[in-house]
């Protein structure tokens, strides 16, 4: 089957840096889109970066100039660097990817994939 696995995250104080890295597995056909969502405790997740084929990278304006959203096609990977790290960064991050994949029984499947999800905490 397919899956998106995370690694990267941790705890960093304020102003330091971290780097997500997710990585897509299985059977894959094509990935048009891949990029991170995040989830803070009591609030709905929310879009944080993403880069697509068609339309380039998009970033939220929170995270804009201080994250970079990084995609190897090759490999169906995405990373995010993430620079000047504040506070209001804290909550699990989340990978995701729309995906076309060839299941168990050789069917084409197209799915909006989410990672298990990582903890980013920023605190001093």
């Amino acid at each position: 089957q397919m899956q998106l696995v995370e690694s990267g995250g941790g705890l960093v104080q304020p102003g330091g840096s971290l780097r997500l890295s997710c990585a897509a597995s299985g059977n894959i056909v094509r990935i048009t889109t891949m990029g991170w969502y995040r989830q803070a405790p009591g609030k709905e997740r929310e879009l944080v970066a993403t880069s697509s084929s068609s339309e380039g990278t998009n970033y939220s304006d929170s995270v804009k100039g201080r994250f970079t959203i990084s995609r190897d096609n090759a490999k169906n990977t995405v990373d995010l660097q993430m620079n000047s790290l504040k506070p209001e960064d804290t909550a699990v991050y989340y990978c995701h990817a729309d995906i076309v994949y060839i299941n168990y029984v050789s069917e084409y499947v197209a799915m909006k994939a989410w990672g298990q999800g990582t903890q980013v905490t920023v605190s001093s």
